[in-house]
């Protein structure tokens, strides 16, 4: 094997997620979106195939693949919606949060109906005034004898009123600078908690087939059993988990343009202009030949720094942050492009560019902004 080829293992892995999403997603893709549609009975049909648990240890029912082979799975579903993939993406983030850091009474309660996605996890970190700075978070969980009480409000979170587990960050420390990320807790909130509410639906430029939504704690009372990890971890357990999640969301980000340079190559030698096709110009035959390039850039890189999250290496953050920064950006460039190839019938719903045009725009908004990801690898660069 050359060290630029997949495996055998690693392509049948690809072949089946194609498969599934070729039969299960595609053809209804458009429909989901024009009826903002969430498709929970598929998420659960991916469940059945371990996509709802790809990277947790065999042991605790998952099916034990490395980042690399998550790439694949979530390159291949987002071929046919991004919005799906990145939900099961999400919810692969939490639970294994639930498998890493939790106890072996936690982990029983909750995973064995998690991995197969017939329970359906969120993750919530994000709140109104903290974004970027996710350490500035105000939800507070204060203990009052074997619970804890929330407050606070939790914003953009995928999922919000359909899942089932939300896997929360909340501030069970003081609230100073000193305290600022050491004062940060994790704990599972459950669907049908006493306190626990649901903003109305966002109105969102895309994602329109994964619900979002604000989750709203008013004296919500959670059992202290259902901490993962101890007090003041929860800073440490969010972080954990971002450079898996920027990689998912990098590869949702290759997926979708993959599919509009299929779908722009197939336009171009079909469409006639001035008497003969437009794949036959010169300029579309640059613009197809950059956009080619610019993808398989970003998934030679996305591949290589899955690889480095999935050995532990030191460097893992950095190329996990240039991955996803480069992924996300050319994966907007290119369906860009390939809207403009289209011309006025790329712009009109009937075709399948626009909503790439706008699932793929918050990507670069998504597990930390582009512009954080500069940060990430500039102070990576320059640390002495």
């Amino acid at each position: 094997m050359s060290q630029f080829d997949l495996t055998d293992d690693q392509r049948e892995i690809q072949a089946l997620a194609q498969r599934f999403t070729a039969d299960r997603i595609t053809p209804f893709a458009g429909e989901w979106d024009e009826a903002s549609h969430y498709p929970v009975e598929v998420w659960k049909a991916a469940g059945e195939l371990g996509f709802g648990a790809i990277y947790l240890p065999e042991e605790v029912g998952g099916i034990g693949l490395g980042r690399l082979e998550a790439a694949l799975i979530m390159e291949a579903m987002a071929y046919g919606c991004p919005a799906t993939s990145a939900f099961i993406s999400i919810h692969n983030m939490a639970t294994w949060m639930i498998a890493r850091y939790g106890g072996d009474t936690l982990r029983d309660r909750f995973l064995p109906t998690l991995v197969g996605m017939d329970r359906i996890a969120s993750y919530c970190l994000t709140e109104p005034g903290s974004g970027s700075d996710a350490a500035a978070l105000k939800t507070t969980a204060r203990r009052d004898g074997d619970d804890y009480v929330l407050n606070g409000t939790k914003q953009f979170i995928s999922g919000a009123g359909y899942s089932d587990v939300y896997v929360c960050m909340v501030r069970t420390g003081p609230d100073t600078p000193e305290m600022k990320s050491r004062g940060i807790t994790a704990i599972v909130v459950e669907k049908g908690t006493p306190g626990l509410g649901f903003g109305a639906p966002e109105r969102k430029l895309g994602w329109n087939a994964s619900p979002t939504a604000q989750v709203i704690f008013e004296d919500c009372r959670v059992p202290a059993a259902n901490l993962i990890g101890a007090e003041g971890e929860g800073f440490r357990i969010a972080m954990s988990g971002l450079d898996g999640g920027r990689l998912n969301i990098g590869a949702c980000s290759l997926g979708g343009a993959q599919r509009c340079l299929d779908e722009s190559i197939r336009y171009t030698r079909e469409r006639q202009q001035f008497g003969q096709p437009v794949a036959e110009f010169q300029n579309t035959q640059f613009t197809l030949a950059d956009m080619a390039t610019d993808l398989e850039a970003a998934r030679a890189l996305l591949y290589l720094a899955a690889a480095k999250v999935t050995a532990d290496a030191p460097d893992r953050s950095r190329f996990s942050a240039m991955a996803k920064r480069l992924a996300t950006d050319n994966g907007s460039s290119i369906v860009d492009r390939a809207l403009q190839l289209h011309g006025g019938y790329g712009y009109l719903r009937d075709y399948p560019i626009e909503r790439f045009w706008r699932d793929l725009r918050v990507h670069s908004i998504l597990e930390g902004t582009n512009q954080v990801m500069r940060m990430i690898v500039g102070r990576e660069l320059t640390r002495p």
